[in-house]
């Protein structure tokens, strides 16, 4: 008996210690989260008794998950006023969408060579043909989220576990500014378009020539995007 009871109050930690593990990861991920979808925008600042509160948990997981997104630079702990979102910087988005764009055509160019590459790309046409119903109905909600998933296939389906761990990571920044300056981007039709010449030259088996016009687009898309932060970085982006 005494042996089963020094048993279970030995376990007893380790389970408090796991819970408080998945909590500081909840914590973490809602927080990231709402960050990215600017739901959090750049400059909102929250106590962190009041972050614990909206998300019904204590502060100490809380405080770890602030302590991790400090780390990747999305926020700033102010001490007695909890966390700041930090703006996005046209010129850290610029360097992001330099190495996301050479990321991504590795990628491509890997998918390509694959040999199931006609089903990887038969994926990657039904995105572009929810961006086309998006864009006709002229939902960019709806268009984003099916642009998101697109370029997140690049990596899901290039075969390479660590080019998608390093290009997954370098997308959320970029998800995060995108979303930002949706409402002030030109037409989606001309990225459709761009989307649609990809998928053709990568069926036709062309490595290097998808990779090379998916890198022409990224690098206009880069100009628009980082010239519109640019733009409104003087208000708080």
């Amino acid at each position: 008996m005494k042996t089963e009871l020094a048993t279970t109050r030995a376990r007893r930690p380790a389970r408090a210690e796991g819970q408080g593990l998945r909590l500081g990861e909840a914590a973490y991920q809602e927080i990231k989260r709402k960050i990215v979808s600017n739901e959090f925008a750049p400059n909102y600042q929250l106590t962190e008794g009041r972050l614990a509160e909206l998300l019904g948990m204590s502060r100490t997981p809380v405080h770890e998950a602030l302590v991790r997104l400090e780390k990747e630079g999305l926020i700033e702990n102010i001490p007695r006023h909890g966390m700041r979102v930090l703006p996005i910087s046209a010129h850290e988005m610029l360097e992001i969408y330099q190495v996301l764009t050479a990321l991504e055509s590795a990628a491509i160019e890997l998918i390509v060579r694959r040999p199931d590459a006609a089903d990887a790309v038969a994926s990657l046409r039904k995105e572009i043909d929810a961006m086309d119903r998006a864009s006709e109905a002229q939902d960019m909600a709806a268009w984003a989220a099916a642009d998101a998933r697109f370029h997140r296939k690049f990596f899901e389906l290039c075969g390479n576990g660590h080019l998608m761990q390093i290009g997954l990571a370098s997308r959320e920044q970029v998800d995060r500014a995108r979303m930002l300056t949706l409402p002030m981007r030109d037409t989606t039709i001309r990225s459709n378009q761009a989307h649609r010449e990809l998928v053709r030259l990568m069926e036709r088996g062309d490595a290097e020539l998808a990779a090379l016009s998916h890198k022409k687009h990224r690098e206009r898309v880069t100009v628009e995007l980082t010239e519109i932060l640019r733009r409104f970085q003087g208000i708080g982006l």
